[in-house]
């Protein structure tokens, strides 16, 4: 559990305006929705999307890494993989796991006509977004894992949209959406309070110091 007498602690080495910053932050934060990827080869576009969570709320990525595991560019996620929490897993089974035990519906994005179109698409509980490789899209394990495939509807005559491209016109729009619902789409105190831990810790030059004196002192 959470330590809030650390927090206050930790908050006197850094500024009002930075710890206001994080509150109002935390405010627009959320597990209701989480994005998935799976093998995707581009460094770049596994960056581009923990941006695109960072920018639109999302609390978790999940990287599934059973051809390739590489870190973000940090000149591309500039800073946000500081805010964001990044799973991995070797294998996909590992990750549908994982999800199915925290509640939510497995959604696949998909090109194809079968799909939802995402307009039509109500986050109503709990969902994971599934996004597969540049060339492939997702393997036949996770399509046929998903409770339901999503689409983004297109009229010109290319077929596909690039995965960070996809990534964020779903992240924006269902986040719009979701935090104009009456769904209780917001981080719990104790994931608060949890966060609000991690972010000072990582904003404090020379935190790991100021910790071994706290607890010393405790």
């Amino acid at each position: 559990m959470a330590d809030r007498a650390l927090l206050e602690y930790l908050e006197t080495f850094v500024s009002e305006d930075r710890r206001r910053r994080f509150r109002e932050v935390l405010r627009t934060r959320t597990r209701f929705l989480t994005v998935v990827m799976e093998d995707v080869y581009q460094l770049h576009n596994t960056s581009a999307v923990l941006r695109s969570c960072e920018v639109f709320g999302i609390q978790d990525l999940h990287v599934i890494e059973a051809r390739f595991s590489r870190r973000p560019d940090k000149n591309i996620a500039l800073g946000a993989e500081q805010w964001v929490d990044l799973y991995r897993y070797g294998q996909p089974g590992e990750c549908l796991k994982t999800l199915r035990e925290k509640g939510y519906r497995i959604i696949a994005t998909t090109p194809s006509e079968d799909g939802c179109p995402l307009e039509d698409f109500e986050p109503r509980q709990p969902a994971a977004f599934l996004f597969g490789t540049e060339k492939e899209g997702l393997s036949r394990e996770l399509l046929e894992a998903a409770d339901q495939q999503v689409r983004i509807p297109m009229v010109g005559f290319t077929e596909s949209l690039n995965i960070s491209v996809a990534a964020s016109i779903i992240l924006y729009q269902l986040t719009t959406r979701l935090r104009q619902s009456g769904v209780n789409w917001q981080l719990s105190e104790e994931e608060v309070l949890d966060k609000q831990l991690d972010w000072m810790v990582k904003s404090i030059k020379g935190a790991k110091g100021i910790l071994k004196r706290y607890y010393e002192n405790s």
